[in-house]
């Protein structure tokens, strides 16, 4: 037992010692994690320094990092936002999919390297591209809502939307390619189509009705680890149930992630299983660089090295002349071309269960994983061509696109009393708000009057990122929570050096810290309202409006010089202040 427990820890510290040293180094050179996870596989992997077994037990733990990666990328996919880009999405997307998978097969079948089957579905795997990669150069570069980046994101989107589809066809075309004919039970067929529907119908209605009250109650305790579990829970329950009827694990996760898509809590689930995601997806492409057969990529090193180049040229030209179609401009279609012309992360998976039900032999599940790694390698001097066409672009406004919305959006961290009245000026000037509390209790009063809250921590800088802080117009802190306020404004400070930070401070002491952290605006709380009865009072009194004005300019006047001698001073410094009276004294006027 003893030993057994030493090898689990061995393997424990080789897997986290292989990311800690290749995944920074490959972060610096800008090549990305998902190569340096895949470079740490394949020096320590069997074909290489041996360091790590390949054990079935650890690549199921793996495997569901892919689960809960498919459950983000249906918390992404409310149905509104599908609405909105429908026409990239089921359009230019759908014909990407269609026609690259198309080209491809139809190169496979031509040379006869595959049957019908598994060339379709090598076809389509390859026309995915890496949303891994793709994404985290345009966000990193606020690039998202430029006239490409915004024409590329509905390609992944869509690309993502038919994972789970391609997943659930492996196992139909693995059954063609040995004679679906001579096994298949249409009885059966007919009770396991019945079953699945089942078992996807009671997700989906049972969902609805049960997700919010059951995170509503965990969220009520203010637990944050019962919370994670929860969300954790909920996956592995969707996936076991559509895993129990002989479908793809990820179908239920996604289902589940739709349907929180609208909820409350989507950004706090998000931030709390992105740990969880991140590291076992992180292991997922260590054990399948790990599965890399070097030998075999050595010494077939022209096909791999031909593979990624033919990839790369179709898929960037099928790209280009699809973009132009639906009516991008020359150099925006260049650039979409060149963002998505690797082959996807979804590739190691299809080609991995492809493998193992016999779709793919092992020689062309190495030979194909080889190819999209390959074609990963040249995204980087692929994304810096495409920086240096943006900034040859970026000299003038041309070609430049607002968000969806058209004005931006902002977003709101805490939905009190100011929060509220902040969210109700600024929705009615047409500029959509994303607003968060972590607690129930306003997110419900807030649902009743028709206003959408989500549910998450606004003092994590992980939650305000999942909330889309880093390219919005304007971030507002209205938090209670002083401390909460602090870490989160300097944090997000740090991290997003250009963002336009507004906060509410609790009063001049609490201003007075705030000012350490540079945000842009900030507001006491108390001062303007209290003015405003100072205001009533003095024209109660038969002050003259020009004099009431000059004593409130006045007031403001010392009120600053008082701020910045307690910020040199000391909080008991500009006293002095307080009790002067104004140069105009004046009786009623």
């Amino acid at each position: 037992m003893a030993n057994e427990h030493g090898e689990f820890l061995v393997q424990a510290a080789t897997y986290l010692a292989a990311a800690a040293v290749a995944v920074p180094i490959f972060n610096r050179f800008k090549l990305g994690s998902i190569l340096g996870y895949l470079a740490a596989g394949v020096v320590a992997g069997p074909y290489a320094l041996n360091l790590l077994h390949q054990e079935e037990g650890v690549f199921h733990i793996a495997e569901f990092g892919v689960v809960l990666f498919l459950f983000v990328i249906g918390l992404e996919l409310s149905l509104p936002r599908l609405w909105a880009l429908r026409r990239d999405i089921f359009g230019l997307g759908a014909a990407q999919i269609a026609l690259t998978g198309a080209v491809l097969a139809t190169i496979f079948l031509t040379a006869r390297v595959m049957p019908m089957g598994a060339a379709a579905i090598g076809g389509l795997s390859l026309a995915f591209s890496s949303t891994a990669f793709a994404l985290q150069y345009l966000k990193d570069r606020g690039e998202l809502n430029t006239s490409y980046g915004a024409r590329a994101f509905p390609i992944l989107l869509m690309q993502d939307l038919m994972v789970v589809p391609l997943l659930a066809a492996i196992p139909f075309a693995a059954a063609g390619a040995v004679s679906l004919a001579e096994d298949f039970d249409v009885d059966k067929g007919w009770a396991a189509l019945g079953r699945a529907v089942f078992v996807i119908a009671a997700i989906v209605y049972g969902g609805r009705f049960a997700l919010n009250p059951l995170l509503r109650h965990v969220a009520g305790s203010g637990s944050r680890e019962a919370f994670a579990a929860t969300a954790l829970l909920l996956v592995a329950v969707a996936s076991l149930a559509v895993s129990w009827v002989g479908l793809p694990m990820g179908l239920g996760a996604f289902l589940a992630g739709v349907l929180l898509a609208e909820s409350s809590y989507r950004h706090q689930i998000e931030t709390d299983i992105e740990p969880f995601r991140g590291l076992l997806l992180g292991l997922f492409f260590i054990l399948i660089g790990a599965r890399l057969n070097l030998d075999v990529i050595v010494d077939q090193w022209m096909i791999v090295l031909g593979g990624a180049f033919g990839l790369v040229l179709v898929k960037a030209g099928l790209l280009y002349g699809l973009s132009r179609a639906f009516g991008a401009r020359h150099e925006d279609a260049l650039l979409t071309g060149a963002v998505l012309s690797q082959g996807g992360e979804f590739g190691f998976v299809v080609f991995s269960v492809g493998a193992d039900v016999a779709l793919f032999t092992a020689d062309q599940a190495t030979l194909l994983t080889a190819i999209v790694t390959i074609s990963m390698v040249m995204t980087p001097f692929l994304m810096m061509a495409a920086r240096r066409a943006r900034r040859a672009e970026a000299q003038s406004m041309e070609g430049l696109e607002t968000p969806p919305s058209g004005k931006g959006h902002v977003v709101i961290a805490g939905f009190g009393r100011v929060g509220q009245i902040i969210s109700q000026v600024i929705s009615a000037a047409g500029i959509d708000v994303i607003a968060i509390d972590k607690d129930p209790l306003h997110i419900r009063n807030a649902e009743r009057f028709g206003f959408k809250v989500y549910y998450g921590d606004a003092a994590r800088l992980d939650v305000l990122l999942t909330a889309g802080a880093f390219d919005a117009r304007a971030v507002i802190f209205t938090m209670d929570d002083r401390n909460a306020v602090n870490h989160a404004v300097a944090a997000l400070r740090q991290r997003v050096p250009n963002a336009f930070i507004l906060v509410v401070a609790h009063d001049r002491l609490h201003e007075i810290v705030l000012q350490k952290f540079d945000p842009d605006v900030i507001v006491r709380e108390t001062l303007e309202s209290s003015l405003l009865l100072a205001r009533r009072t003095l024209a109660k009194l038969e002050f003259s409006d020009e004099i009431i004005e000059d004593f409130i300019e006045q007031f403001r006047k010392r009120d600053r010089e008082r701020l910045l001698a307690q910020m040199d001073a000391g909080p008991e410094a500009g006293r002095e202040h307080i009790h002067q009276k104004f140069e105009r004294v004046g009786g009623a006027s």
